[in-house]
């Protein structure tokens, strides 16, 4: 039996909510073209981004711990693959479209640059008189121009929905302004858009809190006055001794399915109690209706905090993002200083989109081990340019 685009738009309009975007009511693509037989719009979309140049850069660029300091720790590459499960994850309960969730969710981090959050505060500041640095667009410059993949177009010519949900992507580590050109500021992100925005921040939360007992930044111990970690060692049934491996991961598997399962009755109750009759009804309210429960929201602030000051403050942590600084910034000034220094694809670009934009997309698009490499060519008299 063969399923056509046809019969899996007609499905998607017969399971469904209300509320939820529908890849055959798309606002459509830049670029007009014919849509495959076998797949919806969306789809495309998520197998377009699968494909990219960027996605598989992501396996190393830093999440936390650069690349090359343990092979167990998150990477940029695996933290997208666990927001993608997270988000599918929500959509299915919620009657949003999973496709269209999963293709945000595996596109939403494609403009980040090396050394994780640290490489994007020292681009912005480097960029500061020349349009500034934010990942969100970013993302968006690459699906849309960066990525040369079609003759007839440049970038990757992604529904409108998907484009959207990239630029208006916003959580507590990343608040996108949303003014990206093309879309209309007052809306807010589509219900798809703010499930993936969520499935990231309970994504950074759990897999951070694992990666910090891993490399023994903070202890079980340093935990024991956070209220989350209590709800989690009764959940489990744990005496709080022997802190082993096996613990670890019962205990961060507990938290997501919490932290999933709050996710899904505090946003269905607002749902059910709005009883939004369209996509638009969602997105022309004043606020976010994905949410965690009060007491939930409560844990989470006290986890972030204790996380910032223990685990991101970490003097570890802090030594890497100040080389990461030096790195990018030394090699962000050389280049400015003698663009002669930088391959011809990116000297063209230079000439196409200024000189500081050319210079800072190639920075963006680098993985740490590149980056690392590159600031041995440029300055280490013994390595071979």
């Amino acid at each position: 039996m063969l399923i056509t685009r046809e019969q899996l738009e007609a499905l998607e309009r017969s399971t469904l909510a209300p509320y939820a975007l529908l890849s055959g009511e798309s606002k459509g693509r830049e670029y007009p073209e014919e849509e495959p037989e076998f797949r919806t719009a969306f789809q495309r979309d998520r197998d377009r981004i699968l494909h990219t140049t960027a996605f598989r850069r992501l396996e190393y660029k830093t999440q936390v711990f650069v690349n090359y300091e343990g092979d167990y720790y998150r990477t940029r590459l695996t933290h997208t693959l666990e927001v993608t499960q997270i988000g599918r994850s929500l959509a299915r309960a919620l009657g949003a479209n999973e496709d269209l969730v999963e293709a945000i969710c595996l596109g939403h981090d494609l403009g980040h640059p090396p050394f994780g959050h640290s490489g994007e505060a020292i681009l912005n500041k480097l960029m500061a008189d020349h349009g500034g640095f934010d990942h969100n667009k970013q993302s968006l410059r690459i699906v849309t121009k960066l990525e040369s993949r079609y003759p007839n177009w440049p970038g990757l010519n992604l529904t409108y929905e998907l484009r959207e949900g990239i630029v208006k992507h916003e959580t507590q580590y990343d608040l996108s302004d949303s003014r990206a050109e093309g879309f209309d500021p007052t809306l807010r992100a589509s219900l798809e858009a703010q499930i993936a925005n969520v499935a990231d921040e309970l994504a950074y939360n759990a897999h951070d809190l694992d990666d910090g007992l891993r490399s023994e930044l903070i202890t079980a111990d340093q935990l024991d006055g956070l209220g989350i970690w209590q709800l989690l060692k009764e959940s489990i049934g744990w005496d709080g001794r022997e802190f082993s491996e096996q613990i670890r991961h019962r205990m961060i598997r507990r938290m997501l399915g919490i932290e999933i399962d709050d996710v899904i009755k505090a946003t269905g109750a607002v749902l059910e109690e709005l009883k939004p009759a369209s996509p638009q009804a969602i997105q022309q309210l004043p606020y976010n209706v994905v949410r965690h429960s009060d007491e939930l929201t409560r844990l989470n602030a006290e986890l972030k905090a204790f996380l910032y000051q223990q685990m991101y403050r970490h003097h570890r942590v802090v030594r890497m993002a100040v080389k990461a600084e030096r790195f990018i910034t030394q090699i962000f000034e050389t280049y400015i200083k003698e663009p002669r220094q930088l391959p011809p694809s990116v000297q063209q670009a230079a000439e196409e989109r200024g000189l500081h934009r050319a210079v800072t997309d190639y920075i963006a698009g680098m993985t740490d081990r590149y980056a690392l490499q590159e600031w041995q060519r440029l300055f280490d008299p013994f390595t071979r340019t």
